[in-house]
């Protein structure tokens, strides 16, 4: 007679001996090649962001307000924006470029460094945002200038003089406007400089000097509206960390920007 097949018991696997994949590890949504390259296209996008932001910022301040506009002489500054109206009119356009830019760069900063703390990535893109409204919005005072010198119709009953004096009050507004509006740009720079610092990735060096900038923005911005008189005159030495520091972060984020990966893989 054939014997009856024994009846095996089903074979039942602990969770020591079963492999990682089938405990209900989760999918992974995105390979790691694809996060590093991700975080190495949004750091190169800060950094082509911050120089196209520093490159068009001299060009509107120095080549332009700076030789355009003399302090104290509303005739000769009327003349200058008359007889350079393209410049002016260039110099416009280039504040427009960095102000677009600057919304862009914010969130992306916002992106790089929230692995090291959301909240405080956040406050820093909030002022940013913050300072390119009040700038952008600031720019119709500057504009406004070149309008009142154009000879509007409604602009008929003032004579030379009061014209231009009153483009000059205008350009007075937009710096005072501009000046506002970096007053919350310093913090966010002050919170951008401490992220650098937690971060382990960027240089401590270069952190304390973004930090060291949003002081000296800071201090130059309460200066022209706390102290009577303040002409601007210490501007360059309390500014000099944020020209270094800035171009410096810039080309960090292009070089090396993609050390900021390890932030997402740690946290």
């Amino acid at each position: 007679m054939a014997s009856r097949p024994e009846r095996r018991k089903p074979v039942v696997m602990t969770t020591h001996e079963m492999a990682p994949s089938q405990l209900g590890a989760r999918p992974a949504t995105a390979s790691a090649p694809g996060r590093a390259g991700e975080a190495l296209a949004s750091a190169r996008l800060a950094g082509a962001l911050y120089l196209i932001i520093v490159a068009l910022g001299i060009f509107a301040e120095v080549a332009v307000r700076s030789s355009l506009i003399v302090d104290g002489d509303a005739a000769a500054t009327a003349a200058n924006i008359r007889d350079s109206e393209w410049l002016f009119r260039a110099g416009f356009g280039a504040d427009l470029i960095v102000f677009l830019c600057d919304v862009a760069l914010a969130v992306v900063l916002f992106l790089l460094f929230r692995p090291v703390s959301r909240t405080l990535s956040l406050l820093a893109a909030a002022f940013r945002l913050t300072q390119t409204a009040i700038i952008g919005l600031n720019l119709l005072a500057m504009f406004g200038a070149l309008v009142v010198l154009e000879d509007a119709d409604y602009l008929g009953a003032f004579g030379a003089g009061e014209t231009e004096a009153l483009a000059a009050l205008s350009l007075d507004i937009h710096a005072y406007g501009y000046t506002l509006g970096l007053t919350f740009f310093a913090v966010s720079t002050l919170i951008i400089g401490y992220l650098a610092i937690r971060s382990g990735v960027v240089p401590k060096a270069l952190g304390g000097l973004l930090m060291l900038a949003g002081v000296g923005y800071l201090a130059d911005s309460f200066a022209f509206f706390l102290v009577p008189g303040y002409d601007g005159s210490i501007s360059p030495i309390l500014l000099a960390p944020a020209v270094v520091g800035e171009l410096w972060f810039a080309v960090w984020l292009l070089l090396r920007g993609r050390r900021l990966q390890a932030l997402r893989e740690e946290r």
